[in-house]
């Protein structure tokens, strides 16, 4: 299992401000022999639709060296995580979490523009020093 991400609990707490339910921390996920580990999953009920959302959140941090080999890494991750969620939890919805200005620098260029206007990711955006959750972009 790998560390957690400096922002881990600053997502946490923004997830439980905005009303979801921490159900796993870390998200185990075994598949055949190897097992992995997102950073969280979390529910969300809905009373008035007796139904409820679930959802498996993997932070980045983005404070390497190079955004773009942050990048690289973290959409490995997120595909392996979508790709075996598919098959075991379907329900479950993958966000990658990233923070207000990574939104606001690496997803406003065409790098980032690219990704989401091919839908190859969920992006969670969050404020650290408010730990609020600003943005769920699908």
């Amino acid at each position: 299992m790998s560390a957690k991400d400096i922002y881990h609990e600053h997502v946490k707490h923004a997830l439980i401000k905005d009303g979801w339910t921490i159900t796993h921390d870390p998200f185990k996920i075994e598949y055949g022999p190897k097992v992995l580990y997102a950073d969280l999953g979390a529910e969300q009920v809905f009373a008035a639709e007796k139904h409820e959302r679930k959802i498996v959140v993997e932070v980045k941090s983005f404070i390497g060296a190079s955004v773009v080999t942050d990048l690289e890494q973290a959409l490995g991750q997120y595909i392996l995580y979508v790709d075996v969620l598919s098959d075991i939890e379907p329900e479950r919805i993958v966000y990658l979490a990233i923070r207000e200005e990574i939104f606001a620098t690496l997803f406003t260029e065409p790098l980032g523009q690219i990704l989401l206007r091919k839908h190859r990711v969920n992006l969670l955006v969050f404020d650290p020093e408010e730990k609020e959750i600003r943005q769920w972009i699908p």
